[in-house]
């Protein structure tokens, strides 16, 4: 067989690296909403040249997750409860289409044992009261039944919308007072998905998901986190 013929390991690019990087950075918190990034100290930190660094942060702003001024520079965005609304509304029809060629194609009961693994996991680090890690497990939770339609688009949709989802919850991490409640509600969930008719189990996901963003509007109102009004950026609290 010819050299030519052989696939090469796939790579990722500079720019991917560095998009990525900074992707998991404002996931994480580590960049925080409104923070400015500064592209001498980023070039310097990737040791790049600035005009990779440049086009990574443009795939970002495309994302919606860093924005531009101009003449001032590239910040993580902040979000309104309008943004919080849309990001769950858009997820709704991601993981509801998601789910629905999952019930079609017959991986029912593949994805829901991949579930149980992700809910065993929420279960072992509620039960040590660790908020962050049950936190990931659920976002992971809605990730892979996203995956699992094994469709590109919406599977790349759904990535760009978890990392808004976390820049939702800001310092809140989680909204749930109960940890071993919030491990319940999604062990109920697999279970609907697995036992139920298509119809209930779209309308399980759609009552999850929709609890889900009453819950983080709530707080934000309540006062956990300041500029908690529509169309005003919301800001951690002091």
């Amino acid at each position: 067989m010819p050299v030519s013929d052989l696939t090469p390991h796939p790579r990722r690019s500079t720019v991917e690296h560095i998009a990525d990087e900074l992707r998991s950075a404002v996931m994480t918190g580590r960049l925080e909403p409104g923070e400015q990034l500064g592209e001498a100290d980023l070039a310097a930190h990737f040791e790049v040249s600035r005009g990779p660094l440049r086009e990574a942060m443009q795939r970002l702003v495309s994302e919606g997750i860093l924005h531009a001024i101009t003449n001032r520079g590239v910040f993580v965005s902040e979000l309104t409860l309008e943004d919080v609304r849309d990001v769950y509304r858009t997820r709704s029809i991601i993981e509801r289409g998601a789910l629905e060629v999952v019930l079609d194609e017959g991986h029912r009961e593949a994805t829901t044992d991949e579930l149980d693994e992700v809910v065993r996991r929420m279960r072992r680090a509620a039960a040590k009261g660790d908020g962050p890690a049950v936190s990931d497990a659920d976002q992971h939770f809605h990730e892979v039944l996203v995956e699992a339609s094994g469709s590109p688009r919406l599977i790349r949709a759904m990535r760009t919308l978890l990392v808004e989802t976390r820049m939702c919850l800001g310092e809140l991490r989680t909204t749930y007072t109960d940890l071993e409640a919030q491990v319940d509600e999604h062990e109920a969930l697999r279970r609907t998905i697995l036992e139920a008719t298509p119809a209930k189990a779209k309308a399980a996901l759609q009552a999850h998901l929709d609890d889900a963003v009453e819950r983080l509007v709530a707080k934000r109102v309540d006062g956990a986190v300041e500029g908690e009004r529509d169309g005003k950026r919301i800001k951690p609290s002091a």
